[in-house]
């Protein structure tokens, strides 16, 4: 194949705590971008490996409808419906969903029961069976998880054969030491930390226990423990009752659905049978996602924390009551913030719209304006690949991140769906205290949100014109009822530990006259610009009366509007200007009257 393009470096993650595309690529030797406008096949594959392949990945297709086959033979789950599979890792259970030592433990046993009637040379079964587990992990595209178990098991057939009797505690060891000889980034893979740590986990702790409930909760409970670092560290919540949901869904999972898969590949006839299955784990896994309580919010932890955690695990797992001890440092650890946080206004890269968050010092009160949306907008490339690493939307990852769970006010400037396109979202991931909306009518997504807000009990309010917050004051600047929604944007002024900020929605420079010419407002510190850069909006006579020192323009890169246009950013021109299209997320951090910038640039 010949191809030509623009090489570009990826993209850092532009909002703090949240995915970083270019490290994940690197980690999988992966170091520019190829933006292709000519492609020439010049040979065709004529592999017949890739050809079986191929073929097995068409047939999957024609028989599956909702991905769950593709996921549980090749571990492929994009087929699966994105918003199912963050209700699977909300409950704690996603792991079944990649393929570990439980499914190629149960295709080797396969193997094993036809191989016996053949012969009982061990070399030739350890052989065979190593040789179809190796073209297995070409089928799986070298999953890190499948690599692992495959690994271990030639190690252990090698083991067996030669009588060197090798500790299986030396295997595992063994076992990692000739992967990362084969690749030293896979210590960076999620799929192989969960999977090595958990397997060498059992095996270290294992326990010859007659019971079989008793043995299958703890189980689930040493792999809940040792798992539970990781998940926090990634996904910066996890949910305390899926040590019992994984007790139910593992044996499920791995005795019915597994097997089932593999069945209904080679029968598809039974594929009405099957997806009445896959409906009644769907339908479980929604029912237990309803109970939101369980779902505990940890803040991104150091390498300090998770020593120290796994440390505690260890402790834990030999004496249950140690547990104890466990949530309290985590009760420690997610509530420290409220005693010596400073203050923040973040500015958060949300593409082409507008979300802003407030954090008042030492937490006293959480507040966002607006929530961005994405929905409608053209998904960046790693979302589309690694969907594993993104909740909904980069306020939500960086709330969680912070150990954020309540939102105290939800401030909405007005109905675009640029400014409040994520709020279903994240009300559906937070608990949020009251909404704000601008004065004017109710546009369709508004409406929308309000049947929400009503079955949720949340209350909301509408052309409000201050908020009192402990110490802190919000002013809604508003001067009149516009007709159109733009201007009708609440315009919010506030003062937060000596320094003020000026947020403008999206009004024009009609309202700015309005609003010079009713209040006195010289010498705002930071200005969030009004409409992107838009050249109706931050006219000269209003950026002069208000003289901003810092201006930040929330934008998306690339826009096909031209935001921010030129003569804005002439009037802003004696400003220091922060954009989200070339500074990322912009962060405004003040405690004892001293200001501190941050950016996370792309």
């Amino acid at each position: 194949m010949f191809v030509s393009g623009v090489l570009n470096i990826p993209s850092n993650n532009t909002m703090f705590n949240c995915f970083n595309y270019r490290k994940y690529l690197y980690n999988h030797k992966i170091y520019y971008i190829l933006n292709a406008n000519k492609i020439k096949i010049m040979k065709s594959n004529t592999s017949i490996f890739y050809d079986i392949k191929n073929r097995i990945i068409s047939r999957i297709k024609r028989i599956d409808t909702k991905g769950y086959i593709m996921t549980f033979i090749l571990g492929n789950k994009d087929m699966i419906d994105e918003d199912i599979l963050q209700m699977y890792r909300e409950n704690g259970i996603s792991h079944l969903f990649a393929i570990s030592g439980m499914h190629v433990s149960f295709i080797a046993s396969i193997l094993m029961l036809i191989i016996n009637k053949t012969t009982y040379n061990l070399k030739y079964k350890y052989g065979i069976i190593s040789m179809f587990l190796i073209f297995y992990l070409f089928l799986t595209s070298y999953s890190a998880s499948v690599l692992r178990v495959v690994t271990m098991f030639i190690l252990t057939g090698i083991n067996v054969v030669y009588n060197l009797k090798i500790k299986t505690i030396d295997i595992i060891l063994l076992t990692l030491v000739v992967l990362c000889m084969i690749n030293p980034f896979i210590l960076y893979d999620v799929g192989f930390q969960f999977s090595y740590i958990t397997s060498s986990s059992l095996i270290i702790f294992s326990k010859k226990i007659k019971n079989t409930i008793t043995n299958n909760l703890y189980t689930s409970y040493v792999c809940f423990l040792v798992s539970f670092p990781i998940v926090i560290f990634y996904f910066y919540q996890v949910n305390i009752v899926s040590c019992f949901f994984n007790l139910v869904m593992i044996p499920f999972v791995s005795l019915v659905i597994f097997p089932f898969s593999i069945i209904v590949f080679i029968f598809p006839k039974f594929i009405v049978f099957y997806n009445l299955v896959i409906s009644i784990l769907e339908y479980v896994n929604r029912f237990f996602n309803n109970f939101k309580i369980f779902l505990v919010v940890i803040p991104k932890s150091n390498i300090i924390i998770l020593l120290l955690l796994y440390l505690i695990i260890y402790f834990c797992i030999r004496n249950i009551k140690m547990i104890v001890i466990l949530f309290f440092l985590l009760f420690v650890w997610k509530y420290s913030f409220y005693f010596f946080e400073e203050g923040k206004v973040l500015t958060v890269d949300v593409g082409q719209g507008d979300s802003i968050l407030l954090i008042l010092p030492y937490r006293k009160a959480t507040i966002l304006i607006d929530t961005g949306g994405k929905v409608k907008s053209k998904k960046e490339e790693w979302q589309k690949r690694k969907k594993e690493y993104l909740f909904s939307g980069n306020t939500i990852v960086y709330l969680k991140s912070i150990g954020i769970s309540n939102i105290d006010y939800l401030i909405l400037t007005h109905g675009d769906y640029d400014h409040m396109g994520e709020v279903i979202n994240l009300v559906n991931n937070f608990k949020v205290e009251k909404v704000i909306f601008n004065c004017g009518s109710y546009n369709d997504l508004e409406k929308e949100l309000i049947k929400v807000l009503n079955k949720k009990k949340i209350r909301y309010y509408s052309c409000i014109k201050e908020l009192t917050i402990d110490n802190n004051k919000l002013y809604f600047l508003q001067t009149k009822e516009y007709d159109n929604e733009n201007d009708n944007s609440n315009v919010i002024y506030t003062k937060i530990d000596g320094y003020k900020f000026m947020f403008m929605g999206d009004v024009s420079i009609t309202a700015e006259k309005e609003i010079i010419n009713k209040y006195n407002l010289p010498d705002i510190d930071v200005l969030k610009v009004g409409h992107h850069g838009s050249r109706t909006s931050s006219g000269e006579e209003f950026i002069n009366e208000i003289n901003p020192k810092y201006s930040i323009i929330s934008v998306g890169k690339n826009n096909r509007y031209g935001h921010p246009n030129k003569e804005v950013l002439d009037n802003l021109g004696k400003s220091k200007i922060y954009r989200t299209d070339q500074d990322g997320s912009i962060m405004f951090k003040f405690k004892n009257n001293k200001l501190k910038i941050e950016t996370c640039t792309p």
